[in-house]
């Protein structure tokens, strides 16, 4: 049999696989072993099974992965993301739809600590939730509200995501993290407006909250300020170039702990910080091993080569290539996660993407929106599944609530594609 064709053979059981439920990590490793057993014989694929995982991951610019794991963890636990709420609620609750707004914007402010998508679903949904309910929400629009601010969480800084882009595609991470800013506040903005101009026309989908005074309102910012510091430090010294990304991790994690310290975080809180950080770093490296696996394999068969020269040989014009590659990350949503989208098809889009001309930063801005998009899609969506299970809200109510927000977020990935500017302006001014 062709290598070819055992390759494209191995990509289809890898979706196969990841359909019925088999962890990505390990769906990567056996689909990447059992093929490199069929090219090039049982040594090669154990040799490749022994030596890969310690290579792979004694990486260096790895060590901000479980850095900004941990600055979001302890920004988690220690109630912030409770303060950036209340804050932005009493600002903002006299608007239409104020508490939807509030979320949202919380939301946003919650994404520069965490860097989860899943966290800032799971944390707005217990927090944010309830007090809409209080005030006749919408259950449609609040629970869309939140799956939706989820989404930010991987786009604005710190992201792991885009550390294990830049690692995989040799892309200044940096640049990577300071291009998510702008878009990442765009689609927020336009995700505020949307709620607005919902709420304005339809009252009660969003009633209006209690009125507070401007001392309340100010007063309840003393509880997000040292948030706001550590973020402007953290990537200020990025934007500057005082910090690698490394130590800006190191910086994050260290400034988030002070103030849980400050906030007197408990004891078996702590402990969970460390525990769950623990955990998704294992996660998110065991699927990086796994994927290295694979590609190692696929390249070996020469299926990104082939669809390389494939996809720069259509007849299309080179903008039109990349359309058409952003819009296979919707059904690619339908069965990965985000991480998994972005290690099978970036080793075979990225150099198309070179050879093309095109901006590396600004489309891995893109590849995050899509893959972020994938997470309020059906079936998989995982922040909608996060969502109901916090709030118990049938999942037919939060889909149709959110596919608004989903035409939104297209128009925000449109405005991107034709404005690449907006993603490329900070990261073009960078020291």
């Amino acid at each position: 049999m062709p290598p070819l064709l055992i390759g494209f053979i191995a990509v289809g059981a890898f979706l196969f696989l990841s359909f019925l439920g088999l962890p990505l990590g390990f769906s990567f490793a056996l689909v990447g072993f059992v093929g490199m057993v069929s090219l090039k014989g049982l040594m090669p694929a154990l040799n490749l099974l022994g030596g890969n995982p310690y290579s792979q991951v004694a990486s260096f610019i790895l060590c901000a992965v479980p850095l900004f794991i941990l600055m979001g963890q302890f920004a988690f636990y220690s109630g912030i993301s409770r303060d950036l709420f209340s804050a932005a609620y009493k600002v903002m609750s006299r608007l239409p739809g104020g508490l939807a707004v509030a979320t949202m914007a919380a939301c946003t402010a919650f994404a520069a600590c965490t860097g989860s998508s899943v966290a800032s679903a799971a944390t707005m949904g217990s927090i944010a939730f309830p007090e809409m309910k209080r005030y006749n929400y919408s259950p449609r629009l609040a629970t869309a509200t939140i799956a939706a601010g989820g989404t930010l969480g991987i786009l604005i800084p710190p992201s792991t995501i885009f550390v294990i882009l830049g690692l995989i595609t040799e892309t200044n991470i940096g640049a990577l993290l300071i291009a998510g800013i702008l878009p990442g506040l765009l689609l927020s903005g336009l995700f505020i407006l949307l709620i607005f101009g919902m709420c304005k026309r339809n009252p009660a989908l969003g009633p209006r909250g209690e009125a507070f005074s401007w001392k309340e309102k100010f007063r309840s910012l003393a509880g997000v300020w040292g948030m706001v510091v550590l973020f402007v430090v953290v990537i200020g010294g990025l934007y500057i170039g005082v910090f690698s990304p490394c130590e800006a991790g190191c910086i994050g994690a260290s400034g988030a702990f002070i103030l849980a310290l400050i906030k007197r975080i408990s004891l078996s809180a702590f402990l969970a910080t460390l525990r769950d950080s623990a955990q998704i770093t294992c996660y998110i490296l065991f699927i990086l091993i796994g994927a290295s696996i694979f590609n190692i394999f696929l390249g070996i068969a020469g299926v990104p080569a082939a669809l390389s020269n494939w996809i720069i040989s259509l007849p299309v014009s080179p903008i039109g290539i990349v359309i058409a590659m952003l819009l296979l990350y919707i059904p690619f949503g339908m069965f990965l996660d985000t991480l998994g989208m972005i290690l099978l098809t970036v080793p075979i889009f990225f150099p198309v993407i070179v050879q093309l001309g095109f901006d590396p930063v600004w489309f891995g801005v893109l590849i995050c929106m899509m893959a972020e998009l994938g997470m309020v899609t059906p079936p998989v969506a995982i922040n909608v599944y996060v969502v109901q299970g916090v709030t118990k809200v049938p999942m037919e109510e939060i889909f149709r609530g959110v596919l608004p927000f989903v035409i939104v977020y297209l128009i925000a990935i449109g405005f991107i594609v034709a404005f690449p500017e907006i993603s490329l302006f900070l990261p073009r001014t960078m020291k």
